[in-house]
């Protein structure tokens, strides 16, 4: 007990005797005060007494499938710091291979009674993933905001970039330059948003009078490796133009192209999604389709908050346009 008053009131900055008060319920604290201890004791992962536990701390957990692609550590800088100016902190819950899983995190969050839920990316995405740890957030009635696809099921607002109106960019700009055959590098099957992808470049396909058979569609798991091996696969039927469901798989067939003694872009041009960073630093420089990061982060964050407040949100996806950045990864189709 001692050294949870201790490390409290070091985390908050007040005295142990400050800390004991708020713990016991006693007058003589400001509100301020109070709330900051109580947050504070969600932070270090102690439960809070008894007769406290009827309040939601002013948590909010953002939950990532992943840090490794750039896209995730960019998503939680812009909705850490815009809850931040709602007063809120935000928690990190990152899936590790092997480590905790989406559904035991929304167990610690329902542990700590956070105020809502932000999830950027995650099983929700995928239609044959387990989707119960969702449910068990609606029953409590738990705010949540899902970033980038939604399924049916789950009543949730969603913020997604628009997935038809990028592949609809890529494809024709592809196109304008000369490519007749263009292939994808897709997410796995189940995957909401790659569905949404390859349905979109059908429509384009045929409504520009080209073709985009089966044998052009190749799935991979979102990184640089799956990437690589799925472009290879493109190559080898001879595809000239690869539109990708990510900047990591755009890097991977980039890389196929040069170990199948192709040239980025003068033999292969290659596509990727998302403007995450450092993507102008690649050899070459990536063409790709950005998503309004800050747009659609701070959306996420006043459709929570609305939500905390117990103002009634519309349960329907809001779609962000997407943009096409043109850099040195296309170029016009080399003449057969």
């Amino acid at each position: 007990m001692t050294r949870r008053l201790a490390q409290v009131a070091k985390k908050v900055g007040v005295s142990e005797a400050t800390v004991s008060r708020v713990l016991n319920g006693k007058p003589g604290v400001s509100q301020a005060t109070r709330q900051s201890v109580l947050s504070a004791l969600d932070v270090l992962g102690y439960e809070r007494p008894t007769q406290l536990r009827g309040e939601r701390a002013r948590l909010v957990g953002l939950v990532l499938p992943e840090l490794q692609n750039p896209i995730f550590p960019a998503f939680a800088e812009v909705i850490g710091g815009a809850l931040a100016q709602q007063g809120l902190t935000p928690v990190l819950c990152t899936q590790t291979k092997g480590g905790v899983s989406e559904a035991d995190y929304v167990e610690l969050l329902l542990q700590q009674q956070v105020s809502g839920v932000v999830f950027a990316g995650g099983l929700f995405a995928q239609a044959d993933a387990p989707h119960d740890h969702y449910r068990l957030l609606a029953e409590r009635n738990i705010p949540v905001v899902l970033i980038n696809a939604s399924i049916a099921g789950l009543d949730f607002p969603c913020i997604a970039c628009d997935d038809a109106v990028a592949v609809e960019q890529s494809w024709r700009h592809l196109a304008s330059l000369g490519h007749e055959r263009i292939g994808l590098v897709l997410g796995p099957s189940d995957h909401i948003p790659s569905r949404r992808k390859l349905a979109a470049a059908r429509e384009t396909a045929r409504a520009a009078g080209m073709e985009l058979p089966d044998t052009h569609v190749e799935r991979a798991m979102f990184s640089l490796e799956g990437g690589q091996a799925a472009a290879t696969r493109l190559l080898d039927r001879g595809i000239t133009g690869i539109i990708c469901a990510s900047d990591p798989l755009a890097l991977g067939a980039v890389r196929a192209a040069r170990r199948h003694g192709h040239h980025v872009p003068h033999d292969v041009s290659v596509v990727g999604y998302d403007d995450s960073a450092f993507m102008t630093c690649t050899e070459p420089p990536l063409t790709t389709v950005r998503q309004p990061i800050e747009a659609m982060g701070r959306a996420a964050v006043d459709l929570l908050c609305a939500q905390i407040q117990g103002t009634e949100v519309p349960h329907s996806e809001l779609l962000f346009e997407p943009e096409l950045v043109v850099r040195g990864s296309t170029a016009q189709a080399a003449a057969r």
